[in-house]
């Protein structure tokens, strides 16, 4: 008889904002490795950011949801922090400072610089090693904050507000999730792409998509996510509609990258 089949899938979410600023905002660190950072591009530092102190730390903020994504204590194998913008402790690795709040104290690390791709990549990192056997629980922390304190060379989209989403995958039977990457510079052609696989998911099926996504044209049926949270956006509305009980349809989870040509999906069967 052969071996059931069991993969990795994204099981709840949390999904939180937050006001204010830590203290990491306002230590002198930030100022002399953000101008490290930026002075062979000749960008300008954000002075009036820097002085007042802008800014969340993404340690901080992701540590106070573990208790909601891991009632009574449930161990995690791996914790993989994600993030599109600069944290304001970019000394310290905040997925080590994560781990030794979530329990069961897993192996961690940081992974970043890929846009909003970078949420998927964290996905498909929790599913390969599952596949080694060396992972039942994953927690992935998605964070984003609304301060940059440097000028950018043209202009980005900001958050409107510090967020923080807290994934977990856990291993069931059935298949695991699929998690897909692909060139695509073009945003309407990234969205048809995206229905074609919407479609071949069959009916009932749900679809998510990330504001910039979705401003390239309708979908019938479709969520979008708001304007406002470019990074976390989307995964906002799984948390949503995770925490509203609605699972049991198989859902696509999509977003495009428009400065990286990069289109991303996520099927959880």
């Amino acid at each position: 008889m052969p071996a059931e089949t069991r993969g990795l899938r994204v099981t709840r979410a949390v999904a939180a904002g937050f006001d204010g600023r830590s203290a990491a905002a306002l230590h002198p660190d930030l100022r002399t490795f953000t101008g490290d950072l930026v002075r062979p591009y000749g960008l300008p530092l954000r002075e009036d950011l820097l002085a007042e102190g802008a800014g969340h730390d993404y340690g901080e903020m992701a540590a106070g949801l573990f208790a909601q994504a891991l009632p009574g204590g449930e161990p995690a194998d791996l914790l993989i922090l994600a993030f599109s913008s600069p944290d304001v402790l970019p000394a310290a690795p905040a997925s080590l400072r994560l781990s030794r709040h979530c329990p069961g104290q897993p192996t961690a690390f940081a992974i970043c610089d890929q846009g909003s791709a970078t949420a998927f990549a964290a996905l498909r990192i929790a599913a390969a090693h599952h596949r080694t056997g060396g992972c039942r629980r994953a927690v992935i922390v998605l964070a984003e904050q609304s301060a940059l304190h440097y000028r950018p060379a043209e202009p980005v989209e900001l958050p409107a507000e510090h967020r923080a989403v807290v994934l977990v995958c856990e291993e069931a039977p059935g298949e695991g999730m699929r998690v897909r990457g692909q060139a695509q510079p073009d945003g309407p052609r990234a969205l048809r792409s995206v229905l074609d696989e919407h479609r071949r998911l069959g009916p009932g099926a749900g679809l998510l998509l990330a504001a910039g996504l979705a401003a390239h044209g309708s979908a019938e049926g479709a969520e979008a996510a708001g304007p406002g949270q470019p990074f976390t956006g989307v995964w906002t509305l799984l948390a949503d509609r995770l925490a509203a009980g609605r699972p049991d349809a198989p859902l696509l989870v999509a977003d495009h990258d428009r400065r990286l040509g990069r289109l991303s999906t996520l099927a959880l069967p």
